[in-house]
């Protein structure tokens, strides 16, 4: 693991955590070279479907492309790293479960959007408004009825 500070490859473990569902071992970091720490996340990499695109494409499926589209939709909301981590990992863990090896994109489109509704709504609107690519105000009204609708 190369330092942050100085790219100095050595560095030594000065103490080691499991998380909480003991799936992630977090280690706090000294460079050998600069003394600066640091923290890293060690976690058991899993093989996971290819993803198809919209168009046809395929690619390898990137858990931080989950994360990247959550945190945007949960931009100036009250919602931790920790939770949206949390997210991300249920979402990860239900699509390993399928035991596919490959999964359409709007199929992680809509599990996004299960944890996001149940989170908080305004990011929930957001993620949908982008994702579903509402074409206009009525589109975007319906799906805040619905919203209602489902709360009621």
């Amino acid at each position: 693991m190369n330092c942050p500070f100085c790219k100095h490859p050595e560095s030594k473990v000065i103490d080691s955590r499991d998380s909480q569902d003991g799936e992630i071992i977090r280690r706090r970091r000294e460079c050998e070279k600069c003394g600066e720490r640091f923290t890293t996340y060690e976690h058991v990499e899993e093989v996971l479907p290819a993803v198809i695109k919209k168009d046809g494409r395929r690619e390898a499926f990137e858990r931080n492309k989950i994360l990247q589209g959550m945190r945007k939709a949960c931009e100036k909301r009250p919602i931790s790293v920790a939770t949206l981590e949390a997210c991300a990992d249920r979402i990860v863990k239900s699509i390993q479960e399928l035991g596919l090896s490959e999964i359409e994109s709007p199929t992680i489109g809509e599990k996004v959007m299960e944890e996001l509704h149940s989170l908080d709504e305004v990011a929930y609107v957001r993620f949908a408004s982008v994702y579903r690519s509402f074409k206009d105000i009525n589109e975007f009204m319906k799906e805040l009825k619905d919203l209602l609708g489902k709360q009621k």
